[in-house]
């Protein structure tokens, strides 16, 4: 399977619980924190709903 790399750019402060909830699923909890995920169908779906918040990029 192909990795991404996805990025939070933007704070989760004053944003729906289901997106914090995403966020947190996907390992982030900062700012500028970057982590690495297999490109599975349900992971990108969860990129998919906060693609407002963060950036993601081809590992």
């Amino acid at each position: 399977m192909a990795k991404i790399k996805v990025k939070q750019l933007r704070s989760s402060i004053k944003r729906p619980q289901n997106q914090k909830r995403t966020l947190e699923a996907l390992g982030l909890k900062k700012i500028g924190q970057v982590v690495e995920h297999e490109a599975t169908p349900s992971v990108l779906g969860m990129v998919n709903k906060v693609k407002h918040l963060v950036s993601t990029e081809e590992a």
